[in-house]
């Protein structure tokens, strides 16, 4: 069961911690494959390799990190691996020069217009598309935990929105996006996407956005819930979870057990809601009580759950580890929060390219501050982005 992962990034201007609509400028220098382009002229997605194990995917991924931050750097620009970046604008104007794109953003407006997220998705493989469609209804009710685990986008357009993944609330007004249903096989679910298009409201199969979804040219299930993620780790910590969800869901199915649908998810999209809310910093949905827990409780009983299937896979010590590293370093929301707490939303920006890129805090703040002038605290008018109304990471 070999994994695989696209990560998208934001471009910034390094020196005011914007985003900008640069991303023709990297992908012009970085040349071959590995590299595509994304909606808005703002983001750059990578793409790994198929790996065995998450050793592997982790190399790959830190190696094509460096790559793009070598490149950007060389240019003036950073990027970030996260869900939204603190410093945006809205324009109508950023959307990538091509056709399929431009139809989007007449047809979608100012959905597409503030299409300014990045997300991380990972591929697991899986032995046919009867396997992967009927799988989605057995792994799904753990995708809010993984959400809650790459939570790292609590501002939106310099102000602290109080969710720690607003990502997710941009995502789902899409008209495909959101928690997937459950089919009998790949012909129903097939059918259901033909009746999609054919009701004009999308064009083609690349715009299912739903959380999980069974991939249309691999044979594989792709997970899509995720913000992108600043630490390297946590993505492999994602995509080990996944991987034993879908190898656990696939021995169910294999033994014939009933995943006991009953069809009503609207419990499985209000703990969508709540992991988006709270990140790892508050209670989650308990998939098995459907009942709050605290969101360590919940992470540890998945890895108790998944226990058997991480260890055929021979990631469980690993997943472990990354795990309980996760719970006490908090999601990237709160560290993001305590940044802009403790010192300005600059310095949060400071930590999300310094982690996307790999590195420690403390070298890339130094920096940023030694060539900035010193801002004065507590004279004039705070702005929006410094004020959080709640205890970082924690809903209120």
């Amino acid at each position: 069961m070999r994994i695989g992962a696209e990560e998208e990034f934001h471009v910034l201007d390094v020196e005011s911690g914007r985003l900008v609509p640069r991303a023709g400028t990297l992908l012009g220098r970085l040349g071959g494959s590995g590299f595509s382009r994304e909606l808005q002229q703002s983001a750059v997605e990578s793409n790994s390799g198929v790996h065995d194990t998450l050793d592997a995917l982790f190399a790959d991924l830190s190696a094509a990190r460096r790559r793009l931050d070598a490149v950007a750097s060389s240019s003036g620009l950073a990027v970030v691996a996260a869900g939204t970046v603190p410093l945006a604008r809205v324009t109508a104007h950023d959307v990538t020069p091509d056709p399929r794109f431009r139809r989007m953003a007449e047809d979608y407006r100012r959905v597409a217009d503030e299409q300014l997220i990045c997300s991380a998705q990972i591929h697991v493989d899986v032995p046919d598309r009867d396997t992967a469609v009927r799988a989605m209804c057995l792994v799904s009710p753990w995708l809010p935990p993984l959400l809650a685990l790459s939570a790292s986008s609590p501002f939106w357009l310099g102000s602290d929105t109080g969710y720690a993944s607003w990502r997710t609330m941009l995502w789902q007004r899409w008209p495909t996006a959101g928690p997937v249903g459950c089919y009998r096989s790949a012909a129903e679910y097939d059918a259901a996407v033909a009746e999609l298009i054919g009701s004009g409201v999308i064009t083609d199969t690349g715009m299912l956005y739903h959380d999980l979804r069974p991939s249309d040219h691999q044979r594989t299930l792709e997970l899509r819930v995720c913000d992108a993620c600043p630490r390297t780790e946590t993505v492999a910590l994602v995509a080990g979870l996944f991987r034993a969800l879908v190898r656990h869901a696939r021995e169910r199915l294999e033994r014939g057990a009933d995943h006991g649908c009953d069809g009503h998810h609207e419990w499985l999209r209000a703990a969508t809601w709540r992991a988006a809310r709270s990140g790892l910093e508050g209670p989650l949905v308990d998939p098995e009580t459907r009942r709050g827990a605290p969101a360590p409780v919940v992470l540890r009983r998945m890895l108790r759950l998944l226990r058997p299937a991480l260890e055929a896979s021979g990631d469980f010590a690993t997943v472990r580890t990354l795990l309980e590293e996760a719970l006490a370093a908090g999601s990237a929301a709160h560290r993001l929060r305590r940044a802009a707490r403790d010192e300005d939303l600059l310095a949060g920006v400071d930590m999300l390219v310094a982690e996307t890129r790999g590195d420690p805090l403390a070298p890339c703040a130094a920096r940023r501050r030694d060539r900035r002038p010193a801002r004065p605290r507590g004279t004039g008018r705070a702005p929006a982005y410094v004020r959080t109304a709640t205890t970082p990471g924690t809903p209120g």
